[in-house]
């Protein structure tokens, strides 16, 4: 209400993406507060003290999140306005989620006794359910004791191996297509057809109607509209429930056209958009129209590409009128007199309109009969009334031919200008077995050896360079949110260093998202973009919860190595229950179940890629960071306070600090 937001498409795709994140800080508190219980702890106790000690996490979690999703909400372009609203609502969200956890939660717990849960224990069903996943838990726990200690016994090793998955994740990308805006299955299609410029209604509807009995032979297409005009038809296609049938739009679309390629005088158009757009621009259109045929023909050669059209269409024969103007005054006969008759004669004045029987309304034109208007003999049939009268009070009656000397020619059909210069526009579509970006880039390497006269471009357009475009905003928004995560982590940590140890699992995650991207078979788009900033908010709640308890066990004074296995005993449980509700959040989204849903499911396959990688990662990588980086931060402070003179006197010693051994 505050920002006039509604529910539309984008506020409610980030509620149902922030209902796993919601609940994060929730349950970092609750289990914090139930494992002081377990110390034997009133609630009241409890809820206070486990408060205040996850506090610092829970805060720079959230902030976290913030600091992505804010400039995500200001991005430029045509990706900025898309996720405007996106961006708001989940910061208002998970900053109304902090609030709950920090107030509602503690009281709740404070207040509320958890009951004996005795049943549990009679059911057998449950009670085994329960007992096993508690071995579970406790063999997770004792096998990521093992691998933690063997990753702090072996750092360099460790981190060599992260390294090495992270650079070969790269090699991915080349199976991982790329493409602006998925393409939905919402159950409708549509098929343009084009008979040969000329061609008569009768014969354009002979054609249309091969075309719609060739449709009802797929047995996906429920119900068909047709359109007809002089040179085309339009078909709109309504295709069955998507749980009814197999194929996919995509694939009913190629067998649509591999169907009507056996139509003979057709040129053939199928979907509603093309993502792949050139266009030609130069000042001849005769040049432009040599180029753009150079251009076709090196597109058809390309695998995948199809529906390929150009704008500039054959030229109509027409018959210009070349008026003598002066003898035109002299007769008393107007330019518009002249305009306006041969209009009416020869194309016809509209009088209404007729119910024939068929119950088909009909224009009714008054014009000359069809033999009268055959060819340029015709016109000296015409004439028209000039101003001067005659004797009898009637106007004067001049013969076309006398004001005017006809010239067979040929008119183009539509002029298409761009940027002040003539141009030709190229479209073209891309079939099921290869996507936008891999077809767009084949296509700008065969045309770019074609030569192009002086003043001769190319422009490219359609959702690759849109693609392109909202890339750009994207990295930018990118770097705007690392840049504010590592100021907020260092402000809450009171570090420069720390927070570098946590965002090391910023770049883990992208090894998830490829993956998960070629599992489900979806590419890099918009929403994969976003799910993927969206990531840099997310990941390092991990990595800040296993610091922040690593940073208090060494404030009690424990070494740091069993600081850090302290704190990946404590953490691992909120660890993976925060992950768990994560994922289960944004199943729903990923499975695509919904018509139509495939456009939005990227941005939940990365986010959950992305996060299942990146936590198994961070258990391991961040703490092993985290031993560098302090006996680095130890080192320069040391240096820094080099020339500070040491207090001798009662009381005064220094706390010797325990070096782990490392075997590299």
């Amino acid at each position: 209400y505050a920002f006039g937001f509604t529910l539309n498409f984008l506020t409610l795709l980030a509620l149902s993406l922030s209902i796993g994140i919601l609940i994060d800080d929730a349950i970092v508190v609750r289990e914090n507060i139930v494992r002081h219980l377990a110390m034997g702890k009133s609630h009241r106790q409890a809820a206070l003290e486990a408060t205040e000690e996850i506090g610092l996490a829970v805060i720079a979690t959230t902030m976290s999140i913030v600091a992505v999703f804010l400039p995500v909400a200001f991005m430029g372009g045509i990706i900025g306005k898309f996720f405007y609203q996106f961006g708001i609502t989940v910061v208002v969200a998970v900053l109304v989620s902090l609030f709950v956890s920090f107030t509602l939660d503690p009281m709740l717990s404070s207040v509320w006794r958890d009951a004996p849960s005795r049943w549990m224990e009679t059911v057998r069903p449950v009670k085994w359910a329960l007992d096993t996943q508690q071995r579970f838990i406790d063999w997770l726990h004792a096998r990521y004791d093992l691998v933690l200690r063997w990753s702090l016994g072996h750092r360099k090793t460790t981190l060599a191996l992260v390294a090495a998955v992270f650079a070969s994740s790269f090699l991915l990308l080349p199976f991982v297509g790329s493409e602006f805006v998925p393409e939905d299955d919402d159950g409708y299609s549509n098929v343009r057809i084009q008979t040969p410029i000329g061609s008569s209604l009768g014969y354009t509807t002979s054609k249309a109607e091969q075309v719609e009995a060739a449709l009802r032979d797929i047995p996906e297409i429920r119900r068909i509209s047709k359109t007809v005009s002089k040179n085309g038809a339009w078909f709109d296609l309504e295709l069955s429930d998507r749980k009814e049938r197999k194929r996919g739009k995509k694939e009913i679309d190629d067998a649509v056209r591999d169907r009507l390629a056996k139509i003979a005088g057709l040129d053939v158009n199928i979907g509603w958009n093309r993502p792949i757009q050139l266009y030609v621009l130069g000042p001849d259109i005769n040049e432009l129209d040599r180029i753009s045929k150079q251009v076709i023909t090196r597109m058809k050669a390309i695998k995948g590409m199809v529906d390929i059209e150009s704008t500039y269409k054959p030229t109509t024969p027409t018959l210009d009128v070349i008026i003598n103007r002066e003898l035109a005054s002299d007769l008393g006969v107007s330019i518009g007199q002249i305009s306006a008759t041969t209009r009416a004669m020869i194309g016809g004045e509209q009088a209404g309109q007729w119910e024939g029987p068929d119950g088909e309304n009909h224009q009714v034109l008054i014009r000359l009969p069809k033999a009268e208007r055959t060819g340029i003999a015709d016109m000296d049939k015409i004439y028209i009334a000039s101003n001067a009268l005659n004797t009898d009070g009637a106007p004067r009656m001049v013969p076309l031919r006398q004001l005017a000397e006809f010239k067979p020619a040929f008119a183009e059909r539509q002029i298409d200008r761009r940027n002040l210069q003539r141009q030709i526009r190229i479209f073209a579509g891309v079939a099921k077995d290869r996507n936008v970006g891999d077809v767009a880039t084949e296509m700008r390497e065969s045309i770019k050896d074609i030569e192009l006269p002086p003043g001769y471009t190319f422009q490219y357009g359609g959702s690759s360079q849109d693609m392109q475009e909202s890339l750009g905003y994207a990295v930018g928004a990118l770097g705007l949110a690392v840049v504010f995560i590592y100021l907020i982590l260092a402000s809450q940590f009171g570090s420069y260093l720390q927070p570098v140890a946590i965002m090391a699992s910023l770049p883990l995650s992208l090894i998830g998202v490829l993956l998960s991207l070629l599992i489900f078979g979806s590419t890099l788009n918009i929403f994969s973009v976003i799910g993927f900033i969206m990531l840099m908010g997310l990941v390092t709640k991990n990595a800040i919860l296993l610091v922040d308890f690593t940073n208090q066990g060494l404030r009690e004074g424990k070494p740091r190595e069993q600081a850090i296995l302290d704190a990946g005993q404590v953490r691992l449980r909120p660890i993976l229950m925060t992950t768990g509700a994560m994922i289960g959040g944004m199943m729903p989204l990923a499975l695509a179940l919904g018509s139509g849903s495939e456009q939005q499911s990227p941005m939940a396959h990365a986010v959950i890629g992305g996060i299942v990688t990146s936590t198994l990662f961070t258990l391991v990588v961040v703490p092993v960071l985290y031993t560098y980086f302090d006996t680095w931060g130890r080192a320069v402070k040391t240096w820094l306070n080099r020339n500070e003179p040491v207090e001798h006197g009662v009381g005064a010693h220094i706390r010797p600090v325990l070096q782990d051994r490392h075997k590299d």
